[in-house]
This record gives structure tokens, sequence and C-alpha cells, in this order.
């Protein structure tokens, strides 16, 4: 309670001595700007970007920011400083000194830094995660789709859960790079443990198609349900031309033959 009753007794200039000595030792990148015009970063930002202290002061802050994110960075510098009002919590990326990218959890709220009216802008280094993440995501597309022998030159692949479009984009590239390590004649696809049977779906098995037939490999697709066909006639994708049967089971039957 003395303590507290000591700090109220701080003079305007000593409080903001107090604050700047948190702010300059925190461990966030903290950035004080106005009109664009950076004020002041505290010595954990200018490492986090690879630059000096100096380097900063009197910069434009967002020249800080990749391209794709200058345009929503200024709109909310101009709100906040327009309304007083805080920024929500954003991912962004940054662009350090030394041209690297990081990707940074940014939340902006308005200070006053002196006599000038300004806003502070908080960055949190969120690339570690985010790398993490995207190698699980790696990981994990790599065990949904798994090219199994069943006999010589002969693989069955089963696609099951939800195909997204993200999951559909990496497949068209894993895939044949995965079956390029086996000395394949024929691959079957099996759709049935597929969840949703959409447009993404029919635009994957159209695309999929011709990329592994160049290859020098023939497909076979086995579970196709009435409502993929469906959907297939609907976006005009000929699925006609695909060679199909009703399980993997017939199908084995018929290449061994």
């Amino acid at each position: 309670m003395d303590e507290f009753a000591k700090n109220n007794d701080l003079t305007i200039s000593e409080k903001e001595e107090m604050y700047r000595q948190i702010v300059e030792y925190s461990f966030e990148t903290t950035v004080i700007h106005s009109n664009h015009e950076v004020l002041y970063i505290n010595a954990s930002g200018a490492e986090f970007l690879r630059a000096t202290k100096a380097d900063f002061m009197g910069a434009n802050i967002i020249d800080v920011f990749t391209d794709d994110y200058k345009d929503l960075i200024i709109e909310r510098i101009r709100k906040g400083t327009e309304e007083r009002s805080s920024g929500e919590l954003i991912e962004t990326t940054v662009i350090r000194a030394d041209g690297t990218i990081a990707e940074v959890e940014l939340y902006c709220h308005p200070v006053m830094f002196g006599q000038t009216e300004a806003i502070q802008s908080i960055m949190r280094d969120i690339t570690p995660r985010k790398e993490a993440e995207n190698n699980l995501k790696k990981v994990m597309n790599e065990i949904a789709t798994p090219i199994v022998p069943v006999s010589e030159g002969i693989a069955v692949l089963p696609l099951v859960g939800d195909l997204n479009e993200a999951r559909t984009i990496q497949m068209l590239d894993t895939i044949p790079q995965k079956i390029g390590k086996y000395h394949l004649d024929h691959l079957i696809i099996d759709v049935s443990g597929i969840y949703n049977f959409d447009d993404v779906v029919a635009e994957f098995i159209y695309k999929i198609n011709p990329i592994i037939e160049l290859l020098g490999i023939s497909v076979l697709y086995t579970g196709i349900r009435p409502e993929l066909a469906k959907k297939a006639v609907e976006l005009q994708i000929d699925i006609n031309s695909l060679k199909t049967m009703p399980n993997v089971k017939q199908a084995l039957n018929q290449l061994k033959t």
C-alpha cells in the first residue's frame, strides 16, 4: 500500500521515465510512431528487426511491413489515430533490415508520447511457431496420402477425410513425387473414404489424372459415389474418360488377370 502511494506521488515526468524503462527492457518489439514516423523503438525491437535504434528513428513504420500488408497497416493506423481506438490482434509479416521475412502478431493502441498523439505497436515473433505448424501440416499430408504397393507394378492410394483446396494443392505436388519412387504400371485411387464430394474433389481428380498418366502409369478409380459423378457433370468434367471400378478388390482382380 505504501509503495502504491509512493508511485502516486511521482511526477508525470517520473512516471513517463518509469514507463519508458519498462518498455525499453521488454522482450517484445515495441515501436511508437506518429504520422507513420518512428519516434521510438526499444532495444528488443531493434535487435529483432536487425538494425540499430538510430536506423529506425524517423523512418516510415509502413516500410517495416511486407507489401501485401501495407494497405491494411495504413488503415489500422488511420483508424487508431482518428478514433483513438486500439486495433485487434492480427498476424502479419515484416521485412527486417537484412531482407529476411518474419511473421509476427501485431497489436496497436493509441498513446501520448510526450505532447504528441501517437500509436504504440507491439510485435511478437511467431516465426518459429508458424514454421512448426507448417512442418506439422506437411507431415500430416504425407501421412494422409500413403502410396501402398499391393503387388508388382500396382499400388493403392486411399484418399480419406476432408479434401479442402489447400490439401488438394499439396497432393497435386506430393503424389507425383511419391509414386516416382515406385516402379508402377497401375495406380488405384480409392475415393470411398472422402467425406466431401464437391467441386474441389471433382477438380482434383480432373487435374491429377493426366499428371499421373504422363508418368506412364495407368490410373483406376474406385469408390466413386453418385454425388461425385453428379458434381463432375455439373462442372462439365468428362468423368466417363476415367477408368473406374466399384471397389479396390474388383480393381485388383481386373489388373491381375
